[in-house]
């Protein structure tokens, strides 16, 4: 760490220790002191990659969180794919979907993305981010359900209604920011979240992208466009032996940038930023 440039703001927030507690990061609950540490080596990668926006990690082992750049990461986005990971809790809970086993029958109709065109099992719709796959899932859901299950789950501000219940996250006034990102993931993490265990186990399958013998890598993409614009998500956690580190990367391209990296740029930026952590 000493050959980061840091600037060290100290502000008031919720903080425990690194056991499986449950861990209030967006600065709503005010006890103890938290550490903000702003790492002018997130920025170069940002700009390496020829894209704006901020890198967000927490530490819970020491309460401490690293950014490029924190207003950034309090201003509110669409989730975009990235509620998936709370539309596929409530699927479970209200058993719109049985298990990550659950069959989603192809239409035969056009898709978007080829990979989305067969019968997909509810554990490789969530991988693919099978868009029509979820947006069935909150039809069958519902309007009051969705919304009392994302006020018990506290997620971000959705905002809809039954006109809106299959595009809220990828359309319209919708918005979560990355301290509240990492505030979900934490309780979802350490199993804090008011769901069943049987949710709780089948949605950490569903989020491991690569466990290997130095790490366990969870999360979830996303990616919005609005009247043109592009943002795009990386969140999840990184489990290294018995230490857990929350990210919530949110990124928009800048101007001439190759739109078909775009997909992988958001891992890599987040790895790169581990890299610079000295975690992996």
């Amino acid at each position: 760490m000493k050959y980061f440039y840091l600037i060290i703001i100290l502000i008031t927030s919720f903080s425990c220790s690194g056991n499986r507690q449950n861990e209030q990061t967006n600065g709503k609950k005010n006890n103890a002191a938290i550490e903000r540490l702003v790492l002018a080596e997130f920025q170069q990668i940002l700009d390496s990659s020829n894209v704006e926006g901020s890198i967000l990690i927490y530490d819970p082992q020491t309460a401490i969180f690293y950014s490029n750049d924190f207003q950034w990461a309090a201003l509110g986005k669409l989730p975009a794919s990235t509620f998936k990971i709370p539309n596929s809790i409530i699927a479970l809970e209200t058993e719109v979907v049985e298990n990550d086993s659950t069959l989603f029958i192809w239409n035969g109709e056009k898709r978007n993305l080829s990979i989305w065109e067969q019968d997909l099992l509810f554990k490789d719709a969530f991988r693919f981010s099978c868009v029509p796959c979820y947006q069935d899932i909150a039809r069958k859901i519902g309007e009051k359900r969705m919304k009392e299950y994302l006020s018990n789950l506290k997620y971000g501000n959705m905002v809809f209604d039954s006109t809106n219940i299959d595009l809220f996250w990828l359309v319209g006034d919708s918005e979560i920011n990355q301290f509240e990102q990492i505030d979900f993931l934490s309780r979802l993490h350490y199993s804090k979240l008011p769901i069943s265990g049987k949710t709780d186990r089948i949605m950490k399958r569903l989020m491991i992208l690569d466990n290997n013998q130095s790490y366990c890598l969870s999360g979830k993409t996303g990616w919005s466009v609005r009247n043109g614009h592009n943002n795009g998500w990386f969140v999840g956690y990184l489990e290294i032996k018995e230490k857990v580190y929350f990210f919530a990367v949110n990124i928009d391209p800048k101007e001439k940038f190759n739109m078909q990296l775009f997909s992988k740029i958001r891992k890599e930026i987040t790895m790169n930023a581990f890299k610079k952590l000295n975690l992996i």
